[in-house]
């Protein structure tokens, strides 16, 4: 059996050693080599180019090479068969890390002390306890439940908002249309990771930031917003001009409409704005590559498919 690496913006060579390392009974190859597509059993991808799977008559499974599946689920020649996106408990701490790190910068101030130490002043300012603080995860799988977790464990008061409902212990829990506003309401700091899908594409707008709280114990620093999830669920033109008429107090995003961020953004050179270069849950390439060649062998051994996406609902 074969295994097709097809990736762009990633160096093939490499992933094609690690999956051979992990997989030595079985024959793995990249869009750079010559292969027979008949062989081909599964395909590892991110972006995968133009033509990948056009005659891969005997495909079994497709695999992301990331968290997100957006990337396969609009490209147009993507055949009929179980589509597996990644879960892996390096890139769900990663995650998390992240999460945690950029809530604490925006409920201490960070930023603001960053710019009083370019000026050389100094100057306090109040600094409510975590339990005052009000964080709001959209997004409820197993990346945002697990950040929601660490959040907990320090203190925050953390509520979750998902398109259908979930039951966490510790977490509020808020679901569907229906339920959104409370959800902002009660929410200082935004938290998204929610995956792109036909219902979130360009949710993080003026409407949505307009409905967040305005009572919080920190006033001068609430609402922020911090962007994990994909790039077209925010309308950054939105973004920009909330935080210039005060609607958002800061935001920290990871992704953007587009990759990379054009040199012209505003987002760049933004004061209240932390930009990172979709590095939120870069997860080691040892440990994505075990964890698919893991499933491979399982299905083999005749076992399902874990986490398989719904194209449906788009995760």
């Amino acid at each position: 059996m074969s295994l097709l690496i097809a990736i762009t913006g990633w160096e093939n060579g490499a992933w094609r050693e690690r999956f051979s390392a992990e997989l030595p009974n079985h024959h793995v190859v990249t869009t750079d080599d010559a292969y027979d597509p008949a062989a081909i059993r599964y395909v590892c991808a991110w972006k995968p180019p133009s033509g990948t799977f056009d005659t891969l008559d005997n495909l079994q499974a497709v695999f992301s090479l990331g968290a997100g599946v957006d990337h396969l689920l609009r490209h147009g020649e993507l055949p009929d068969v179980p589509l597996v996106r990644m879960v892996d408990d390096s890139l769900t701490l990663r995650m998390s890390e992240w999460v945690v790190m950029h809530v604490l910068m925006h409920h201490r101030q960070q930023r603001l002390f960053d710019r009083q130490q370019r000026e050389s002043l100094w100057r306090e300012h109040t600094q409510p306890v975590a339990s005052e603080v009000r964080v709001g995860i959209m997004g409820l799988g197993v990346l945002g439940q697990d950040a929601a977790g660490k959040l907990s464990a320090l203190g925050y008061r953390v509520a979750g908002w998902s398109r259908t409902a979930k039951q966490i212990d510790g977490i509020e829990c808020f679901a569907g249309e229906t339920e959104l506003q409370r959800f902002l309401a009660r929410t200082d700091i935004l938290i998204v990771l929610l995956p792109d899908t036909p219902d979130t594409r360009g949710i993080l707008n003026c409407d949505l930031f307009a409905g967040l709280a305005r009572d919080g114990a920190l006033p001068e620093a609430f609402p922020a917003l911090i962007n994990a999830g994909r790039g077209a669920l925010q309308v950054e033109g939105d973004i920009v001009a909330c935080l210039d008429d005060g609607t958002l107090k800061g935001a920290t995003l990871d992704v953007f409409e587009t990759e990379p961020l054009p040199t012209s953004s505003l987002l760049w050179t933004h004061p209240l704005v932390t930009v990172t270069p979709h590095v939120s849950a870069d997860s080691q390439p040892d440990a994505l590559a075990r964890a698919i060649a893991q499933q491979i062998l399982r299905h083999e051994a005749g076992e399902p498919l874990r986490n398989v996406v719904d194209r449906k609902r788009g995760y």
